[in-house]
């Protein structure tokens, strides 16, 4: 008996109220910026600016143990997280630690640096600091423009490679999707005042690729019955497309929900934030993919018949590329 999560047909109108899921989209993403600039994201060491610790030591490394003898130092944002190498012999256990800048200073102070040595050395007697660095306020302000520019090229190469593959109506659709996407990302991370890091940013450029993914198997369905179907309205068209893949959008996204709950509830606050945005993702994606692409796709119209050539340069002259 094989196990399903929604019929193996189905044929519920997605297009019932079209304006409704725009105006519910756009009522969310307008909270979303108001998050942004009215409350601002919770930036990591990586975008303010701090000190990182890289030590060794002969002991295993426990998070939590550093962690904890590190909170009485009152040092505001510390990172803790174990490094692995498979060269690393068994006897040498290396951990980073991120220390933030503290006020009126770009790298912490060499009394701090002295004060967590002492503390970390009180409970692993056999530590070592082998490496200090330290990232000052303009390269982390840096960084933030090259996250920036990193998911608007994503975009942008999403755009490109969608007006080769179908038309500009279905690119338009699902660049409208990502965006959605990445402003409700960025949205919620401000509401809940969650650490953002360059974690983060890895994260929404996995977004944005979970969200085309799911986006083209669509599209791709839609394009398929555009052909087989070529006097149906489109509203009809796109509700069959949507409802034959409805199977294999709910079991991916499932599944892939099933992984990344274990890991945010398993995994410990080192990736926490990491999954989070990940399994917010899913959710936002999977919603984005039928109720904001394909509406769009559907307002702005789209052409019908894909058996004949157009006239001049539509977007379609690479439509049978497989990819």
């Amino acid at each position: 008996m094989r196990l399903r999560l929604v019929p193996q047909e189905t044929n519920w109108n997605f297009f019932s109220n079209p304006i409704l899921w725009l105006g519910l989209s756009g009522a969310m993403i307008v909270g979303a910026l108001v998050a942004f600039f009215v409350i601002g994201l919770n930036f990591g060491i990586d975008f303010k600016g701090g000190t990182t610790i890289r030590t060794e030591s002969a002991q295993s490394v426990d998070v939590g143990e550093y962690r904890d003898a590190l909170s009485s130092l009152n040092l505001g944002d510390v990172s803790i997280s174990q490094v692995f190498d498979p060269s690393f012999g068994d006897d040498k256990n290396v951990a980073q630690i991120k220390i933030q800048a503290q006020d009126g200073q770009e790298a912490v102070t060499s009394d701090v640096l002295d004060a967590a040595q002492t503390a970390l050395q009180a409970v692993v007697s056999d530590i070592k600091f082998v490496a200090v660095e330290s990232v000052g306020p303009k390269v982390s302000g840096e960084l933030i423009w090259t996250a920036v520019y990193a998911v608007l090229a994503a975009i942008g190469a999403v755009l490109f490679y969608i007006w080769l593959r179908f038309e500009w109506q279905f690119s338009l659709g699902a660049v409208a999707a990502l965006v959605h996407d990445v402003l409700l990302t960025i949205g919620v991370f401000a509401l809940c005042q969650i650490k953002f890091d360059l974690t983060i940013i890895a994260a929404l450029l996995t977004i944005v690729g979970y969200s085309l993914n799911d986006t083209v198997v669509v599209f791709d369905r839609v394009r398929e019955n555009l052909i087989k179907y070529k006097s149906k309205d489109l509203r009809d068209v796109l509700n069959l497309s949507i409802n034959e893949t409805l199977s294999r959008t709910v079991m991916t996204s499932v599944t892939t929900l099933l992984a990344l709950i274990a890991m945010f509830v398993l995994g410990g606050d080192v990736i926490r934030g990491f999954v989070f945005a990940m399994i917010w993702g899913v959710v936002v994606g999977t919603y984005s993919s039928i109720f904001v692409a394909s509406t769009i796709l559907l307002r702005l119209g789209v052409k019908r018949d894909w058996s004949k050539p157009t006239d001049g340069p539509s977007g379609t002259q690479f439509g049978e590329i497989d990819a």
